[in-house]
């Protein structure tokens, strides 16, 4: 985040957000004992503040970073792990810090706020190159906690066959380096990942390879005409504008300007099914945002690179459209869990109705039979559950939750913060299931009581009137019960 003044704001923006409910303190480390969770957020200030004033050369001491993970692809516990780990990578370790959670976005992020001026020499912690550092702190870290290891995966994609400098552009790009010049030596190129150069190569270290697999090529055509018959074969853009919009921090860039165009990326279902199924990635070529004039084959199951038309002519393959879709929402769509048609056709009209400006169309969702995590599926539960016992009579301030019924007539929920979508009954259970469908207004409990309580006041008094009688009809006021019990007890004698 942008460095600020020495009033430490970072504090009081994330206090803003636990006040509201949508951030959670997770961490407090290296403060004294006197400063703690109950510490106001001026105290934490006050002390970040104390620390800092000594240096008066630094005119904006305050750290604020983020780290966020895709969706909820990590918790807010493993976050936390993670923070500890990058601030001790980015010699911060021994620094007052505070670690606060966010969850209201769709990714799952936590902010970071400390000083730069050293608690212990009152010096200022070097932030030279700090975007740069950070990206390394984070992937050691990574490989540390996950066994990530960028090296690795770079290694064996330099592998690959490929017949053109252009082509190992393309691979290295789909997999998320970026390949350019080494400054220093024009036969040299860097290989770049999150701004980080994993490697340099010599020019004369490449190796191609013209020679064609042409059984290989010959599945990969039947595969092709096969599986555009099953699944969508109809492309349309994705368009990443979060630069302009300034969602994204500015990077700096090789020729020292601001890199702001809209990103343009082309995407079907066909292309997503092939890559997942059988690890065919094909990648379009495009000039700005007109439709792509050719594309790329990459076989990770033989590590092979080719020009799409040698398997097969572009437009034989595929459906180009005018319709688009924004990043973020293409990244949630394809997170949901569809796996049938009529989840599709729920998912489709729920974002209809709540989402209309995006026009979404059946072909931007994607068959996706993949289960979420058993932890993910347990809060989905959970919430749903809580949902329908509480808020289905009322306008519900819950608007990640929504039931509505398929065009099979059964019941489904949709949960916009999980992205899931499912069938009602087995993922709330029969029991709660039949309350849902034959649910007991107040009103109704209370009439029954009602009912109830009027009933036994009538059956006591009919039972009184009748004891009432016995009485009268043998002659005294005393229970004829009493009278026997008195018969019995002289016989005895």
């Amino acid at each position: 985040m942008d460095p600020a003044g020495p009033s430490f704001p970072g504090v009081h923006y994330n206090d803003k957000k636990i006040d509201k409910g949508i951030g959670e303190l997770m961490l407090m480390k290296n403060f004294p004992s006197f400063i703690n969770e109950s510490s106001s957020k001026q105290e934490v200030r006050n002390y970040l503040r104390a620390i800092s004033i000594g240096n008066k050369k630094v005119l904006k001491p305050q750290f604020h970073a983020m780290i966020s993970t895709k969706f909820q692809g990590h918790s807010k516990e493993e976050l936390t792990k993670i923070t500890e780990n990058f601030m001790d990578e980015m010699k911060y370790g021994e620094q007052p810090f505070i670690v606060v959670f966010h969850k209201d976005t769709d990714n799952n992020h936590v902010h970071i706020v400390s000083t730069r001026v050293d608690k212990q020499t009152g010096k200022k912690i070097n932030d030279s190159y700090e975007r740069l550092k950070a990206q390394k702190a984070l992937s050691v870290t990574m490989e540390k906690l996950y066994g990530q290891k960028p090296e690795e995966e770079l290694e064996k994609l330099l592998n690959y066959k490929i017949s053109s400098l252009d082509q190992l552009e393309t691979l290295l790009s789909r997999n998320g380096y970026k390949i350019g010049k080494n400054t220093s030596d024009e036969n040299s190129f860097n290989i770049l990942k999150n701004g980080v150069n994993q490697k340099s190569i010599r020019g004369d270290q490449i190796v191609f390879d013209n020679s064609k697999n042409e059984k290989r090529a010959k599945q990969m055509k039947a595969i092709l005409s096969k599986y555009k018959e099953l699944y969508s074969n109809k492309v349309f853009k994705v368009v990443d504008n979060r630069k302009n919009e300034a969602v994204l921090p500015k990077e700096k860039t090789t020729d020292g300007g601001n890199d702001s165009k809209m990103k343009i990326a082309f995407e079907s279902e066909l292309q997503k099914k092939l890559k997942d199924v059988f690890g065919i990635d094909m990648v379009f070529h495009h000039k700005e945002d007109k439709n792509p004039f050719g594309y790329t084959v990459i076989d990770h199951k033989t590590g092979e690179v080719y020009k799409g038309s040698d398997i097969m002519k572009m437009n034989e393959v595929f459906e180009f459209t005018s319709d688009k879709v924004d990043k973020k929402t293409f990244e949630i769509l394809k997170d949901y869990n569809i796996r049938s048609q009529e989840t599709k056709k729920i998912l489709l009209e729920f974002f209809k109705k709540n989402n209309p400006e995006a026009e979404i169309k059946d072909f931007m969702l994607f068959e996706n039979r993949g289960k979420k995590d058993l932890e993910t599926y347990r809060k989905v539960q959970f919430e749903v559950k809580d949902f329908i016992r509480n808020n289905k009579n009322t306008n519900d301030e819950k608007k990640d939750i929504s039931i509505t019924k398929g065009e099979d007539g059964k019941l489904y929920a949709v949960h916009t913060r999980f992205h899931y979508v499912g069938e009602l009954q087995p993922l709330i259970g029969e029991k709660e299931y039949q309350k849902f469908l034959n649910p007991i207004s107040v009103n109704e409990v209370q009439t029954e009581n009602r009912t109830e309580n009027n009933e036994k006041t009538e059956l006591n008094k009919a039972v009184n009137e009748m004891l009432f009688e016995l009485m009268k009809s043998s002659g005294t006021a005393k229970d004829p019960a009493e009278n026997e019990l008195k018969k019995r007890r002289k016989k005895r004698r």
